[in-house]
């Protein structure tokens, strides 16, 4: 029984990672002002940028996304380093992103994924959950849940990304 158990599990974890994306999905979001965007045309001036999925209601959605507003500024001007911030709040929610957001003054994009069909595109279980895009849009690394301190691991990998990409 426990043999069995154990095979599922496994047989489970291929088939995720199978299953997970390689590069975005030509899924429609909406920025704060309603404009519809594909997620394929997020960018960054050919350099990797980093992808959050996040909801008002999730604390510690907010509490990373503030801890890497805190640094953005810096890893910016550093690196070219790129937040894009998507927010899964359903339909009902979703008409209060655009003042919850603008009250925090975070300094990265901001898109709506009111019927979460980007984040079930990507196989996404968890909030918050980060992905980071290389230049040629595919995704090469992603991460979820936060504790304090997660989010200058998403930066060391961004940079790794980065200097990989740039030594092609």
């Amino acid at each position: 029984m426990k043999k069995s158990i154990i095979v599922i599990c496994l047989l489970l974890l291929v088939l995720n990672i199978v299953s997970a994306q390689t590069k975005l999905p030509g899924i429609k979001v909406r920025t704060l002002d309603g404009k519809e965007v594909l997620a394929t045309e997020f960018s960054n001036n050919g350099k990797p940028f980093v992808i959050s999925f996040w909801g008002t209601w999730c604390k510690p959605c907010l509490q990373e996304l503030q801890a890497i507003a805190d640094h953005y500024t810096d890893w910016n001007s550093e690196s070219g380093f790129k937040l894009i911030a998507v927010s899964t709040d359903d339909a009902k929610n979703s008409a209060k992103v655009k003042s919850f957001t603008r009250g925090k003054a975070w300094p990265f994009e901001i898109y709506t994924d009111s019927n979460q069909n980007l984040y079930r595109a990507l196989n996404i279980t968890n909030l918050p959950f980060m992905l980071i895009v290389n230049a040629q849009g595919e995704i090469v690394y992603s991460h979820s849940g936060y504790v304090p301190g997660s989010e200058t691991e998403v930066y060391k990998q961004f940079k790794e990304i980065l200097e990989k990409g740039s030594a092609q």
